[in-house]
């Protein structure tokens, strides 16, 4: 007997394109699993009607878009096998219930895979959405080192087995589908896109995507690291600049060095206070992550000296905006390596789902 696949709808608030989309689904073989994401008695004759072909989950407040595919989830989990497909589709009339059917055949010959419905932005496309694409292609694939076509794709096929990884992961909201996506390339998951036809139908009118309440959320973990390491850069500087100026009679090279080993000594300690508590909340015993940390900072003082003394010394490069350059060559990297090395409590990215 082959897998059997389910397809699950979160809706939040939806127009009549749910009901077309869902005896589509039905014809092509999928058991069809709705969650009313909180939507109202307002929006109570659609799910009716929406009973006619699918299961419908309700609940009476709104809890976001993660919740309800996170519920979704755990309710098939319970009923299927673990080679059985799931494939979440949006209820906003984005996708074809041709193109759910071939990427969870895809899911099918591949378990253990995540397949994504991936568009490639083709004719008329919503600004926001090709814009917000493109910044979540870019943080991705800085994070995790994997490119992909369309990071915002709520296409998405898996077997039954993976479930509960997907469901581990942190979010309530928007930001949940990012999550997954950094959650499960950490893990080593594989990916595989498979092209689907764009559609946005009135300019994604029909989208709740709040624009900068959501992206907020979505982007909220390299945005802290960003204020966090934005701070650090200020202390840094300011000490940098006062030890140059109280080094200069050491010559261009020795000062350049004592000035940068003095203002990272002091900025490191404010910065892995900062990140600790603040960005990654990591709670495990400083005695732990202090001597990781302090080590990564070595290196990157090491690197980073180095590529400051050559752009000032060899380059001829002034020393102030030098300092600039080395620092945003290491912004990067020392994100990586304090997320997946050193600050395992809450992952950045993945936190304050809330």
């Amino acid at each position: 007997m082959g897998a059997l696949f389910y397809a699950l709808v979160p809706a939040y608030e939806p127009e009549e394109t749910l009901l077309l989309l869902l005896p589509e689904l039905r014809h092509c073989g999928f058991e069809i699993l709705v969650v009313d994401d909180g939507s109202g008695p307002e929006y109570a004759r659609i799910f009716r009607k929406a009973e006619r072909y699918a299961h419908v989950l309700q609940y009476p407040v709104n809890l976001g878009k993660g919740h309800a595919l996170k519920l979704g989830l755990q309710w098939i989990h319970c009923r299927a096998d673990e080679n059985d497909v799931v494939v979440t589709v949006d209820a906003d009339g984005q996708h074809k219930a041709s193109d759910a059917l071939r990427i969870a055949e895809a899911a099918a010959l591949r378990p253990g895979t995540l397949v994504l419905g991936s568009r490639h932005f083709e004719g008329e496309v919503p600004l926001r959405s090709r814009f917000g694409n493109a910044v979540t292609r870019g943080i991705f694939r800085l994070s995790t080192g994997r490119k992909l076509c369309d990071t915002q794709t709520g296409l998405r096929a898996v077997s039954c087995g993976l479930i509960p990884a997907v469901c581990a992961v942190e979010g309530e909201r928007y930001e949940y589908e990012m999550n997954v996506l950094l959650s499960l390339a950490e893990r080593g998951v594989p990916f595989r896109e498979e092209k689907i036809e764009t559609i946005y139908r009135n300019q994604n009118a029909g989208s709740h995507f709040d624009t900068l309440r959501d992206s907020i959320r979505i982007y909220r973990g390299i945005l802290k690291f960003s204020s966090s390491s934005l701070l650090s850069f200020f202390v840094d500087y300011a000490v940098y600049a006062l030890l140059l100026f109280l080094t200069s009679s050491l010559g261009a090279y020795s000062s350049i060095w004592a000035a940068n080993i003095g203002a990272r000594a002091v900025s490191s300690v404010f910065n892995y206070t900062v990140n600790r508590n603040y960005v990654f909340r990591d709670r495990a015993p400083a005695s732990r992550t202090a001597p990781r940390y302090f080590l990564l900072a070595a290196c990157i003082l090491a690197g980073n000296t180095c590529v400051l003394s050559f752009l000032a010394g060899g380059l001829g490069i002034n020393r102030l905006l030098a300092k600039m350059i080395a620092e945003i060559c290491f912004f990067f990297l020392s994100y990586e390596v304090q997320r997946r090395m050193i600050f395992h409590g809450k992952g950045a990215l993945a936190h304050d789902a809330a």
